[in-house]
């Protein structure tokens, strides 16, 4: 999962982190390359919807040179027009996997369905079972849904929509967002249980450093994670580790999520206007 993001934190005492800057294409190709050498990932995804949409997909076009056949994706989290949204799809002809969630609501998904032969996914407008329904009702538009067992109900619910989306004939992969052990362990026997998975899952993990569960961070090998063996999800809590971050939280003075005020730490300028181009 590649994210654009700047070199360091304005805030401090926080220090810069490995990564490094990544606003350009060729610094995407080298996170991708990164991630790709560090963890075994065979495809790619790119979260978009921050900069200009024509740089976003520059960057795109870059790693599918970089990385050829490597399955390719982009999410603009609904931040661009039904008009965008094409303009930009026609610029990535055959380059994309999949498209997530270019444009908000599942009717101006449906609006880019109609014009654009890349199948939709969403984590955004297909998220609970009425959701599901109603996209069903509309001649599914959306033709993957990227499942969350946090949203969907837990485990057993999100096998019942394995089931519904053989059912209709739709995709399924699973949607991530920050997680640590537990979380991830949970999503990793989930994914070896289902009858149906047919994309590569989402992950956030190489984003984070620190870890809740004993022995440290869950490995990958070759993209891919083995099922935890013990009982229950196969992990157990590291409780002196989870003191230690209990203590972050304590100090670091974040109460409540707020992307906006955050954003325009960097860039005055930002808004929060969706969608934003």
């Amino acid at each position: 999962y590649l994210f654009y993001k700047y070199a360091e934190h304005v805030e401090k005492p926080y220090e810069p982190d490995a990564w490094g800057e990544a606003l350009t294409p060729p610094q995407l190709v080298v996170q991708a390359r990164r991630m790709i050498e560090q963890y075994g990932f065979q495809s790619i995804k790119l979260k978009a919807g921050a900069l200009p949409p024509e740089q976003e997909a520059a960057g795109l076009l870059a790693l599918a040179e970089a990385f050829p056949g490597t399955p390719l994706r982009i999410d603009p989290n609904a931040n661009w027009t039904v008009e965008t949204s094409l303009r930009i799809v026609r610029q990535l002809q055959g380059v994309l996997e999949y498209y997530e969630d270019p444009a908000p609501g599942l009717e101006g998904m449906a609006e880019v369905a109609r014009a654009c032969d890349v199948p939709l996914a969403t984590n955004m407008v297909v998220t609970d079972f009425a959701e599901f329904r109603r996209n069903v009702e509309m001649g599914c538009p959306v033709k993957i849904v990227l499942s969350d067992h946090h949203y969907w109900g837990g485990l057993r619910a999100t096998q019942r929509l394995s089931t519904l989306c053989r059912t209709f004939d739709l995709g399924l992969s699973m949607h991530s967002n920050s997680h640590l052990g537990i979380s991830l362990a949970a999503m990793t026997h989930l994914c070896a249980s289902v009858p149906l998975l047919t994309y590569a899952c989402d992950t956030h993990y190489p984003w984070q450093d620190e870890e809740v569960i004993a022995g440290g961070r869950l490995r990958f090998e070759q993209g891919s994670l083995p099922v935890p063996s013990g009982p229950g999800l196969g992990v157990t809590l590291d409780r002196e580790a989870l003191a230690r971050l209990h203590d972050n939280y304590l100090h670091c003075g974040i109460r409540h999520r707020d992307d906006l005020a955050q954003m325009r730490k960097y860039d005055p300028a930002f808004t929060g206007r969706q969608p934003r181009f």
